[in-house]
C-alpha cells in the first residue's frame, strides 16, 4: 500500500483515539441492573457499586458527577477500590463521595490506593494483562494516603473489608460480607469461612476478580460477588468487546452482571464494574464508558439455571 493510501486509515485511528481521550473518558454513565438474590417477597435493596475512580485533583467533572449520585438515595454503597491516582487526591475523593459517605457502605482497596501510578508499556498490557502483578513492580513502599483514607471512610461508618468478615443491617436486611485485599497484588488472604446462615444475604467483595477468589467464594456458597479492576477492558472493539481484563477473568465477563460457577455448586451472581477512571498515563476509553452501577437486589421469583 502506498503511503498516501495509509492516510485515511491512520486518520480514522487517530480520530477514534481522540474521541476516546476527549469525549468518552468523560461520558460518565449510570448503569442499572436487577439481581434476584434475596428471599422471595423481600423488599428491593438498592446498592450503588463504585470502583476505580482513579481520582486526580483537577478532575472537576468527575467529582461533580459523583457528588450527584447521592440523589439516588441508595441503601448501601459498595466501593471496590482504586480511589486514588495522585498524591493529593484524597480531599477530592472525600468531597466527590460527599453525601454517599453518610449512607451505609463497605470498601476494599486496590493497588492504586497504595501506589501512585507509573508509566507502563501499553503493548505489554495488551499482550500480557492476564496475570497478577509482578512482585517486583511493588517493591517500593506505598506512597498514597491509604491509611488516612481508611480512617476517613470508617469514621463516616463504612466497613473496612480488607481481608475481613463483617456484617451490617440495611433497611431491615441483614447482610454478611467477606472481603479481601487486592488480589492483583496477591495481598488477598482467603479463608474457608462459609456465609453466616442467619444473614439474609452474603456478599463477597474484592477489587480484582481473579478466579481463585471467585472460585473460593462460589464454592463456599456466597450468592453475590462484587469486584472492579478491569475497567471493562477500557479499550473495546465493536462486536468483540474487551481486548484484555488485566486479570485471569475471561473477556466476556469484563464488566456487568454475570454468573460464576465451580463444579458441583450453585452459581453465584458476579457483578464487575467497568469503573470511573483511567491511569493518567492512559487517559482514554473506547467503546467502554466510565460507569457506576445501581444494583437493585430483589427477591428470587424462580430458580436460577
Amino acid at each position: 500500500m502506498r503511503p498516501r493510501h495509509l492516510a485515511w486509515p491512520l486518520a480514522g485511528g487517530l480520530g477514534v483515539v481522540a474521541y476516546g481521550a476527549i469525549h468518552e473518558v468523560r461520558a460518565f454513565t449510570l448503569r442499572r441492573v436487577n439481581v434476584p438474590v434475596l428471599a422471595p417477597g423481600s423488599r428491593p435493596l438498592r446498592v450503588l457499586h463504585l470502583s476505580d475512580a482513579h481520582m486526580r485533583p483537577n478532575q472537576r467533572r468527575k467529582q461533580e458527577w459523583l457528588r450527584g449520585l447521592a440523589a439516588l438515595e441508595p441503601d448501601l454503597v459498595v466501593n471496590t477500590g482504586d480511589n486514588l491516582s495522585h498524591l493529593d487526591a484524597l480531599p477530592s475523593v472525600l468531597d466527590a463521595y460527599g453525601g454517599l459517605l453518610d449512607v451505609p457502605g463497605v470498601f476494599v482497596f486496590g493497588s492504586n490506593d497504595y501506589f501512585s501510578p507509573v508509566f507502563k508499556n501499553p503493548l505489554a498490557y495488551l499482550t500480557g494483562g492476564t496475570g497478577t502483578a509482578s512482585k517486583g513492580s511493588w517493591e517500593r513502599q506505598p506512597d498514597l494516603p491509604f491509611e488516612p483514607m481508611r480512617r476517613a471512610f470508617t469514621d463516616r461508618g463504612w466497613l473496612d473489608l480488607t481481608n475481613r468478615h463483617d456484617a451490617l443491617t440495611v433497611a431491615g436486611v441483614r447482610l454478611d460480607f467477606a472481603g479481601v485485599d487486592d488480589p492483583h497484588l496477591e495481598y488477598d488472604e482467603l479463608d474457608d469461612i462459609a456465609p453466616d446462615p442467619s444473614a439474609d444475604l452474603s456478599i463477597g467483595v474484592a477489587h480484582a476478580p481473579y478466579l481463585r477468589v471467585l472460585d473460593r467464594w462460589n464454592s463456599l456458597g456466597y450468592p453475590l460477588i462484587m469486584a472492579g479492576h478491569t475497567h471493562g477492558g477500557q479499550l473495546c472493539l465493536p462486536f468483540y468487546g474487551a481486548l484484555v481484563t488485566n486479570c485471569d477473568l475471561d473477556r466476556s465477563r469484563a464488566k456487568g452482571l454475570h454468573t460464576h460457577r465451580t463444579d458441583g455448586h450453585e452459581p453465584s451472581w458476579l457483578h464487575v464494574s467497568a469503573g470511573l477512571g483511567t491511569s493518567p498515563f492512559a487517559p482514554v476509553r473506547i467503546a467502554c464508558r466510565p460507569e457506576a452501577t445501581l444494583l437493585t437486589l430483589t427477591g428470587i421469583d424462580s430458580p436460577r439455571s
